[in-house]
């Protein structure tokens, strides 16, 4: 395996170790939230949003085609930013203190980057 190869390797089990833990974080997040019906509702959306990227991740690596891979990456793309907004949602209304998301959000812009920069490499356009 040449160098580069084993580089690939390492950036892809580092990026689903990212991902886990980013996962893992969100779930105990969440657990902490307020228990008013804003709240939930919130924290169930964000939920799916959040535990759909690394599901559709995991998904793309057994993908069929270069299509299917496509797809499952933007999927996870579309849920990280979707997970953004639930962030601020519960940032701006008052029920989490701007700090305690702060982290999320920017590893949120990160993880998109990693997918947008990702799928424009298999579209061809990198």
């Amino acid at each position: 395996m040449t160098e580069m190869q084993q580089n690939k390797v390492n950036f892809k089990n580092e990026f689903k170790i990212r991902l886990y833990d980013f996962t893992l974080k969100l779930i105990k997040f969440l657990d902490k939230l307020p228990k008013d019906n804003v709240s939930r509702r919130i924290g169930d959306q964000l939920l799916r949003s959040g535990t759909s990227i690394i599901g559709n991740y995991i998904e793309g690596q057994a993908a069929s085609s270069k299509k299917d891979f496509a797809n499952f990456f933007n999927t996870s793309l579309k849920s990280a930013n979707e997970s953004k907004l639930w962030f601020a949602l519960l940032r701006d209304s008052g029920r989490t203190k701007p700090q305690e998301v702060a982290w999320f959000l920017n590893e949120l812009n990160e993880i998109a980057n990693i997918f947008a920069a990702s799928i424009l490499t298999l579209r061809g356009r990198r």
